[in-house]
């Protein structure tokens, strides 16, 4: 019912920058919070960044003043830019929503299929 889609991930030398985008798609009444995770090798996922649909955004410690996340509510589609990049961000990011689909009662937790953002130093 919801396709997360993303784009952007890549090879980047430390201190470059890359940006991620993530566009919904589908039966969508309503997207909440949209976020972006990620996941190294041998590590649990873990949560990078998100931003409510009023423009409320956090971040992880690890990635701030580095990273910037936003969206864009008309295009259902939310941003990473990536800053200043260092080896151990290394890992598959993930976007994920939480959407109103027109089916269904209450909104649920959806997830792109990730994208490889490798850091060399």
């Amino acid at each position: 019912q919801v396709q997360l889609v993303e784009s952007g991930g890549g090879w980047v030398q430390a201190g470059g920058s890359l940006r991620l985008a993530c566009a919904a798609a589908g039966s969508i009444c309503r997207i909440n919070a949209m976020g972006w995770y990620r996941e190294a090798p041998g590590k649990q996922r873990e949560v990078v960044a998100g931003i409510t649909n009023g423009g409320i955004t956090n971040y992880a410690d690890s990635v701030k003043g580095r990273f910037t996340i936003s969206r864009d509510n008309a295009k259902k589609t939310v941003y990473l830019q990536m800053n200043s990049l260092k080896p151990e961000d290394t890992a598959v990011y993930y976007c994920n929503a939480d959407v109103l689909v027109l089916t269904l009662p209450r909104s649920s937790d959806y997830w792109g299929q990730g994208t490889q953002v490798t850091v060399s130093s």
